[in-house]
Protein backbone atom coordinates (compact mmCIF):
# COMPACT_ATOMS: atom_id res chain seq x y z
CA UNK A 1 0.00 0.00 0.00
CA UNK A 2 2.89 2.38 -0.69
CA UNK A 3 0.86 4.31 -3.27
CA UNK A 4 -1.81 5.06 -0.62
CA UNK A 5 0.72 6.45 1.85
CA UNK A 6 2.24 8.58 -0.89
CA UNK A 7 -1.20 9.84 -1.85
CA UNK A 8 -1.74 10.97 1.74
CA UNK A 9 1.69 12.58 2.28
CA UNK A 10 2.33 14.05 -1.18
CA UNK A 11 6.09 14.29 -0.70
CA UNK A 12 7.47 15.15 -4.14
CA UNK A 13 6.13 15.93 -7.58
CA UNK A 14 7.24 12.56 -8.97
CA UNK A 15 5.74 10.61 -6.09
CA UNK A 16 2.44 12.45 -6.47
CA UNK A 17 2.34 11.60 -10.16
CA UNK A 18 3.09 7.96 -9.43
CA UNK A 19 0.52 7.82 -6.60
CA UNK A 20 -2.35 9.28 -8.64
CA UNK A 21 -1.41 7.22 -11.69
CA UNK A 22 -1.23 4.01 -9.63
CA UNK A 23 -4.62 4.64 -8.04
CA UNK A 24 -6.18 5.44 -11.43
CA UNK A 25 -4.77 2.30 -13.08
CA UNK A 26 -5.80 0.14 -10.13
CA UNK A 27 -9.36 1.48 -10.30
CA UNK A 28 -9.50 0.92 -14.06
CA UNK A 29 -8.48 -2.70 -13.49
CA UNK A 30 -11.18 -3.07 -10.84
CA UNK A 31 -13.88 -1.93 -13.27
CA UNK A 32 -13.12 -4.96 -15.46
CA UNK A 33 -14.33 -7.35 -12.77
CA UNK A 34 -17.29 -5.34 -11.45
CA UNK A 35 -20.86 -5.96 -12.64
CA UNK A 36 -22.53 -3.19 -14.69
CA UNK A 37 -24.46 -1.80 -11.72
CA UNK A 38 -21.31 -1.52 -9.60
CA UNK A 39 -19.47 0.15 -12.50
CA UNK A 40 -22.22 2.75 -12.75
CA UNK A 41 -22.08 3.38 -9.01
CA UNK A 42 -18.30 3.70 -9.14
CA UNK A 43 -18.57 6.25 -11.97
CA UNK A 44 -20.95 8.37 -9.89
CA UNK A 45 -18.61 8.11 -6.92
CA UNK A 46 -15.69 9.33 -9.06
CA UNK A 47 -17.68 12.42 -10.05
CA UNK A 48 -18.62 13.13 -6.43
CA UNK A 49 -14.99 12.60 -5.33
CA UNK A 50 -13.98 15.52 -7.59
CA UNK A 51 -16.50 17.76 -5.82
CA UNK A 52 -15.35 16.59 -2.38
CA UNK A 53 -11.75 17.30 -3.37
CA UNK A 54 -12.61 20.89 -4.28
CA UNK A 55 -14.52 21.32 -1.02
CA UNK A 56 -11.57 19.84 0.88
CA UNK A 57 -9.30 22.45 -0.71
CA UNK A 58 -11.64 25.25 0.39
CA UNK A 59 -12.31 24.02 3.92
CA UNK A 60 -9.21 22.04 4.78
CA UNK A 61 -6.61 24.35 3.25
CA UNK A 62 -8.15 27.82 3.44
CA UNK A 63 -10.40 27.33 6.48
CA UNK A 64 -13.59 28.53 4.76
CA UNK A 65 -16.86 26.64 5.19
CA UNK A 66 -19.16 26.31 2.20
CA UNK A 67 -22.64 24.85 2.00
CA UNK A 68 -23.11 25.89 -1.60
CA UNK A 69 -21.24 23.22 -3.52
CA UNK A 70 -24.44 21.61 -4.78
CA UNK A 71 -25.22 24.97 -6.34
CA UNK A 72 -21.80 25.10 -8.01
CA UNK A 73 -22.38 21.55 -9.23
CA UNK A 74 -25.68 22.65 -10.77
CA UNK A 75 -24.04 25.60 -12.53
CA UNK A 76 -21.42 23.36 -14.10
CA UNK A 77 -23.98 20.70 -14.97
CA UNK A 78 -26.35 23.14 -16.67
CA UNK A 79 -23.53 24.87 -18.54
CA UNK A 80 -22.33 21.52 -19.88
CA UNK A 81 -25.87 20.22 -20.41
CA UNK A 82 -27.12 23.22 -22.37
CA UNK A 83 -24.05 23.21 -24.58
CA UNK A 84 -24.09 19.42 -25.13
CA UNK A 85 -27.82 19.50 -25.89
CA UNK A 86 -27.28 21.90 -28.80
CA UNK A 87 -23.81 20.66 -29.81
CA UNK A 88 -23.91 16.89 -29.41
CA UNK A 89 -20.74 16.34 -31.41
CA UNK A 90 -18.59 18.51 -29.13
CA UNK A 91 -15.64 16.59 -27.59
CA UNK A 92 -16.14 15.68 -23.95
CA UNK A 93 -13.01 17.52 -22.84
CA UNK A 94 -14.39 20.81 -24.18
CA UNK A 95 -17.71 20.24 -22.40
CA UNK A 96 -15.93 19.60 -19.10
CA UNK A 97 -13.68 22.64 -19.55
CA UNK A 98 -16.81 24.72 -20.14
CA UNK A 99 -18.27 23.37 -16.89
CA UNK A 100 -15.01 24.15 -15.09
CA UNK A 101 -15.07 27.76 -16.30
CA UNK A 102 -18.76 28.18 -15.46
CA UNK A 103 -18.27 26.77 -11.97
CA UNK A 104 -15.20 28.95 -11.39
CA UNK A 105 -17.04 32.11 -12.49
CA UNK A 106 -19.96 31.35 -10.19
CA UNK A 107 -17.46 30.84 -7.36
CA UNK A 108 -15.91 34.20 -8.19
CA UNK A 109 -19.32 35.90 -8.01
CA UNK A 110 -19.90 34.44 -4.54
CA UNK A 111 -16.33 34.94 -3.31
CA UNK A 112 -16.00 38.68 -4.03
CA UNK A 113 -18.68 39.83 -1.54
CA UNK A 114 -17.87 37.10 0.99
CA UNK A 115 -14.12 37.56 1.50
CA UNK A 116 -14.72 39.33 4.82
CA UNK A 117 -17.24 36.80 6.11
CA UNK A 118 -16.30 34.03 8.53
CA UNK A 119 -17.81 30.92 10.07
CA UNK A 120 -21.62 30.73 10.11
CA UNK A 121 -22.01 33.97 8.14
CA UNK A 122 -20.02 32.57 5.21
CA UNK A 123 -21.83 29.24 5.46
CA UNK A 124 -25.17 31.06 5.47
CA UNK A 125 -24.33 33.01 2.34
CA UNK A 126 -23.23 29.93 0.40
CA UNK A 127 -26.31 28.08 1.66
CA UNK A 128 -28.51 30.86 0.29
CA UNK A 129 -26.78 30.59 -3.07
CA UNK A 130 -27.32 26.83 -3.17
CA UNK A 131 -30.99 27.27 -2.26
CA UNK A 132 -31.49 29.83 -5.05
CA UNK A 133 -30.06 27.74 -7.91
CA UNK A 134 -32.85 25.17 -8.08
CA UNK A 135 -35.75 27.69 -8.28
CA UNK A 136 -33.87 29.61 -10.96
CA UNK A 137 -33.40 26.44 -12.99
CA UNK A 138 -37.10 25.63 -12.66
CA UNK A 139 -38.25 29.08 -13.80
CA UNK A 140 -36.04 29.57 -16.88
CA UNK A 141 -37.83 26.82 -18.78
CA UNK A 142 -36.73 27.90 -22.25
CA UNK A 143 -33.06 27.48 -21.33
CA UNK A 144 -32.92 24.85 -18.59
CA UNK A 145 -35.97 22.77 -19.49
CA UNK A 146 -37.71 23.62 -16.20
CA UNK A 147 -38.62 20.76 -13.89
CA UNK A 148 -38.24 18.25 -16.72
CA UNK A 149 -34.60 19.24 -17.20
CA UNK A 150 -32.39 18.49 -20.19
CA UNK A 151 -31.81 14.99 -21.52
CA UNK A 152 -28.34 14.20 -22.77
CA UNK A 153 -26.71 11.49 -24.85
CA UNK A 154 -23.08 12.61 -24.92
CA UNK A 155 -21.31 9.57 -23.46
CA UNK A 156 -21.51 7.22 -26.43
CA UNK A 157 -19.46 4.03 -26.15
CA UNK A 158 -17.04 3.67 -29.09
CA UNK A 159 -17.54 0.72 -31.42
CA UNK A 160 -14.00 -0.58 -30.87
CA UNK A 161 -14.70 -0.80 -27.14
CA UNK A 162 -17.99 -2.64 -27.66
CA UNK A 163 -16.20 -5.25 -29.77
CA UNK A 164 -14.16 -6.23 -26.69
CA UNK A 165 -17.30 -7.68 -25.09
CA UNK A 166 -19.25 -10.78 -26.04
CA UNK A 167 -22.42 -12.47 -24.87
CA UNK A 168 -26.04 -11.56 -24.38
CA UNK A 169 -25.31 -8.51 -22.23
CA UNK A 170 -22.27 -7.32 -24.15
CA UNK A 171 -23.74 -3.89 -24.91
CA UNK A 172 -24.78 -3.27 -21.30
CA UNK A 173 -21.40 -4.36 -19.94
CA UNK A 174 -19.52 -2.25 -22.48
CA UNK A 175 -21.55 0.90 -21.75
CA UNK A 176 -21.20 0.52 -17.99
CA UNK A 177 -17.45 -0.09 -18.07
CA UNK A 178 -16.80 2.67 -20.61
CA UNK A 179 -18.57 5.31 -18.51
CA UNK A 180 -16.83 4.05 -15.36
CA UNK A 181 -13.40 4.16 -17.02
CA UNK A 182 -14.12 7.62 -18.42
CA UNK A 183 -15.17 8.96 -15.01
CA UNK A 184 -12.12 7.42 -13.33
CA UNK A 185 -9.74 8.98 -15.87
CA UNK A 186 -11.34 12.43 -15.48
CA UNK A 187 -11.13 12.08 -11.69
CA UNK A 188 -7.47 11.02 -11.97
CA UNK A 189 -6.64 14.15 -13.98
CA UNK A 190 -8.41 16.40 -11.47
CA UNK A 191 -6.69 14.68 -8.55
CA UNK A 192 -3.32 15.15 -10.23
CA UNK A 193 -3.87 18.90 -10.59
CA UNK A 194 -5.08 19.23 -7.02
CA UNK A 195 -2.13 17.19 -5.68
CA UNK A 196 0.24 19.71 -7.20
CA UNK A 197 -1.91 22.65 -6.16
CA UNK A 198 -1.80 21.50 -2.53
CA UNK A 199 1.98 21.94 -2.45
CA UNK A 200 2.29 24.93 -4.72
CA UNK A 201 2.97 28.48 -3.58
CA UNK A 202 -0.78 29.10 -3.58
CA UNK A 203 -1.31 26.10 -1.32
CA UNK A 204 1.29 27.30 1.16
CA UNK A 205 -0.29 30.76 1.19
CA UNK A 206 -3.67 29.17 1.75
CA UNK A 207 -2.48 27.24 4.79
CA UNK A 208 -0.86 30.35 6.24
CA UNK A 209 -4.09 32.31 5.87
CA UNK A 210 -6.00 29.45 7.49
CA UNK A 211 -3.66 29.22 10.49
CA UNK A 212 -3.01 32.92 11.09
CA UNK A 213 -4.35 35.55 8.72
CA UNK A 214 -2.53 38.38 10.54
CA UNK A 215 0.84 36.68 10.11
CA UNK A 216 -0.03 35.88 6.50
CA UNK A 217 -0.76 39.53 5.77
CA UNK A 218 2.48 40.62 7.43
CA UNK A 219 4.34 38.20 5.17
CA UNK A 220 2.83 39.78 2.07
CA UNK A 221 -0.05 37.41 1.39
CA UNK A 222 -3.08 39.18 -0.07
CA UNK A 223 -5.92 37.83 2.08
CA UNK A 224 -8.87 38.72 -0.13
CA UNK A 225 -7.15 37.45 -3.27
CA UNK A 226 -6.13 34.18 -1.61
CA UNK A 227 -9.59 33.49 -0.22
CA UNK A 228 -11.18 34.37 -3.54
CA UNK A 229 -8.88 31.96 -5.35
CA UNK A 230 -9.84 29.20 -2.91
CA UNK A 231 -13.51 29.71 -3.72
CA UNK A 232 -12.89 29.83 -7.47
CA UNK A 233 -10.89 26.58 -7.46
CA UNK A 234 -13.41 24.80 -5.24
CA UNK A 235 -16.34 25.93 -7.39
CA UNK A 236 -14.50 24.96 -10.58
CA UNK A 237 -13.97 21.42 -9.27
CA UNK A 238 -17.62 21.29 -8.23
CA UNK A 239 -18.62 22.40 -11.73
CA UNK A 240 -16.61 19.60 -13.34
CA UNK A 241 -17.97 17.03 -10.88
CA UNK A 242 -21.54 18.21 -11.43
CA UNK A 243 -21.17 18.13 -15.22
CA UNK A 244 -19.65 14.64 -15.15
CA UNK A 245 -22.35 13.38 -12.80
CA UNK A 246 -25.10 14.74 -15.07
CA UNK A 247 -23.49 13.28 -18.18
CA UNK A 248 -23.40 9.92 -16.44
CA UNK A 249 -27.07 10.29 -15.51
CA UNK A 250 -27.84 11.38 -19.12
CA UNK A 251 -29.88 14.32 -17.84
CA UNK A 252 -29.69 17.61 -15.96
CA UNK A 253 -32.60 18.14 -13.60
CA UNK A 254 -33.14 20.53 -10.67
CA UNK A 255 -33.89 17.70 -8.23
CA UNK A 256 -30.44 16.21 -8.89
CA UNK A 257 -28.86 19.07 -6.89
CA UNK A 258 -31.00 19.58 -3.78
CA UNK A 259 -29.94 21.62 -0.80
CA UNK A 260 -29.31 18.45 1.19
CA UNK A 261 -26.59 17.45 -1.28
CA UNK A 262 -24.35 20.25 0.04
CA UNK A 263 -24.68 18.84 3.55
CA UNK A 264 -23.99 15.33 2.25
CA UNK A 265 -20.82 16.54 0.51
CA UNK A 266 -19.62 18.22 3.71
CA UNK A 267 -20.34 15.04 5.67
CA UNK A 268 -18.45 12.86 3.19
CA UNK A 269 -15.47 15.22 3.30
CA UNK A 270 -15.31 15.00 7.10
CA UNK A 271 -15.76 11.22 7.02
CA UNK A 272 -12.89 10.74 4.59
CA UNK A 273 -10.52 13.33 6.01
CA UNK A 274 -10.41 17.08 5.47
CA UNK A 275 -7.60 18.45 3.35
CA UNK A 276 -6.33 15.15 1.92
CA UNK A 277 -6.53 13.50 -1.48
CA UNK A 278 -7.20 10.08 -0.02
CA UNK A 279 -10.00 11.51 2.12
CA UNK A 280 -11.79 12.62 -1.06
CA UNK A 281 -11.31 9.12 -2.51
CA UNK A 282 -12.85 7.57 0.60
CA UNK A 283 -15.76 10.01 0.47
CA UNK A 284 -16.41 9.11 -3.16
CA UNK A 285 -16.31 5.38 -2.37
CA UNK A 286 -18.79 5.82 0.49
CA UNK A 287 -21.13 7.74 -1.81
CA UNK A 288 -20.74 5.13 -4.57
CA UNK A 289 -22.07 2.26 -2.54
CA UNK A 290 -24.31 4.15 -0.10
CA UNK A 291 -27.42 3.06 -2.04
CA UNK A 292 -26.51 -0.62 -1.50
CA UNK A 293 -25.85 0.07 2.18
CA UNK A 294 -29.21 1.81 2.57
CA UNK A 295 -31.02 -1.07 0.86
CA UNK A 296 -29.21 -3.59 3.09
CA UNK A 297 -30.08 -1.68 6.27
CA UNK A 298 -33.73 -1.33 5.22
CA UNK A 299 -33.85 -5.07 4.52
CA UNK A 300 -32.30 -6.00 7.89
CA UNK A 301 -34.52 -3.63 9.89
CA UNK A 302 -37.69 -4.32 7.89
CA UNK A 303 -38.15 -0.64 7.09
CA UNK A 304 -40.27 0.14 4.05
CA UNK A 305 -38.04 2.05 1.56
CA UNK A 306 -41.01 4.20 0.49
CA UNK A 307 -41.83 5.25 4.06
CA UNK A 308 -40.63 8.49 5.60
CA UNK A 309 -37.99 6.64 7.63
CA UNK A 310 -36.81 4.62 4.64
CA UNK A 311 -36.56 7.70 2.44
CA UNK A 312 -34.30 9.38 5.00
CA UNK A 313 -32.24 6.30 5.82
CA UNK A 314 -29.17 7.57 3.93
CA UNK A 315 -29.03 10.70 6.09
CA UNK A 316 -29.43 8.61 9.23
CA UNK A 317 -26.61 6.23 8.23
CA UNK A 318 -24.31 9.13 7.32
CA UNK A 319 -25.10 10.76 10.67
CA UNK A 320 -24.24 7.60 12.60
CA UNK A 321 -21.03 7.14 10.58
CA UNK A 322 -20.07 10.75 11.26
CA UNK A 323 -20.58 10.37 15.02
CA UNK A 324 -18.59 7.13 15.16
CA UNK A 325 -15.81 8.63 13.01
CA UNK A 326 -15.55 11.73 15.18
CA UNK A 327 -15.21 9.55 18.29
CA UNK A 328 -12.60 7.11 17.00
CA UNK A 329 -10.94 9.07 14.16
CA UNK A 330 -11.49 12.84 14.59
CA UNK A 331 -9.37 13.59 11.51
CA UNK A 332 -11.35 11.23 9.31
CA UNK A 333 -11.08 7.64 8.16
CA UNK A 334 -7.79 8.41 6.41
CA UNK A 335 -6.15 9.01 9.80
CA UNK A 336 -6.71 5.34 10.71
CA UNK A 337 -3.85 4.40 8.37
CA UNK A 338 -1.25 5.75 10.84
CA UNK A 339 -2.07 3.52 13.86
CA UNK A 340 -2.60 0.53 11.56
CA UNK A 341 0.81 1.13 9.99
CA UNK A 342 2.45 1.42 13.42
CA UNK A 343 0.74 -1.80 14.52
CA UNK A 344 1.97 -3.60 11.41
CA UNK A 345 5.53 -2.41 11.96
CA UNK A 346 5.39 -3.47 15.62
CA UNK A 347 4.20 -6.98 14.74
CA UNK A 348 6.73 -7.68 11.98
CA UNK A 349 9.80 -8.18 14.26
CA UNK A 350 7.74 -10.48 16.48
CA UNK A 351 6.69 -12.67 13.59
CA UNK A 352 10.27 -12.90 12.32
CA UNK A 353 11.50 -13.94 15.78
CA UNK A 354 8.82 -16.61 16.03
CA UNK A 355 9.84 -18.02 12.63
CA UNK A 356 13.47 -18.25 13.74
CA UNK A 357 12.47 -20.07 16.91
Amino acid sequence: MNWWRTLSRQETTNSRVVAVLALTILTLLVTIFLPPVADSELAGGAAIAIVILGLSWLTGWSGQISLGNSGFMAVGAYAAGIWAHHHASTPLIFTLVLALVAGGLSGLVIAIPSTRLRGPYLAGMTLAFSAAVTPLAQNFTSVTGGEGGIFLNSLVTPKWFEHLFHGANASINANAQWTADLAVVVAGVMFFFMANLFHSRAGRSMRLVRDNDVAAELMGVHLARTRTMAFVVSAAFAGVGGALYSLLEASVRPETFPLTLSITLLTLMVLGGIGTLSGAVIGGIIFSFSANLVAHVNSLTGVNPTSNLGANMQGIIFGVLLIVTMIFAPRGIVSLSSPLRRLWRARRPLSVTQEVQ
